[in-house]
């Protein structure tokens, strides 16, 4: 069973979520929870690329974090233009482990 969740929002978006609802053939609470899950999962995958380009986490952790494969999350640092945290050291050692 679902948990209920209250929110106000002003009249022009409760509006435009009704000409959308209308448009995909679907009720307001069906459009609100679309749109609250695509907005959580785009602030999950920036916060974990966030905290990925800082080195807190591997790329392979954010990936899990977000319920993504390991390829998911390449293509999501691929389109969002994320920095790879590689140093020189990192450089000098993959070269030396050559």
């Amino acid at each position: 069973m679902g948990v209920t969740l209250t929110t106000r929002v002003d009249e022009r978006l409760a509006k435009l979520i009704d000409e959308i609802a209308k448009e995909e053939g679907m009720d307001r609470s069906t459009v609100m929870r679309r749109f609250l899950a695509k907005a959580v999962r785009d602030w999950l995958i920036e916060k974990s690329l966030k905290d990925y380009e800082e080195g807190k986490i591997t790329l392979w952790q954010a990936a899990e974090r977000c319920g993504l494969s390991l390829w998911e999350m390449i293509e999501e640092v691929r389109s969002r233009g994320v920095h790879i945290p590689y140093t020189l050291e990192d450089l000098k050692e993959d070269v030396e482990d050559l």
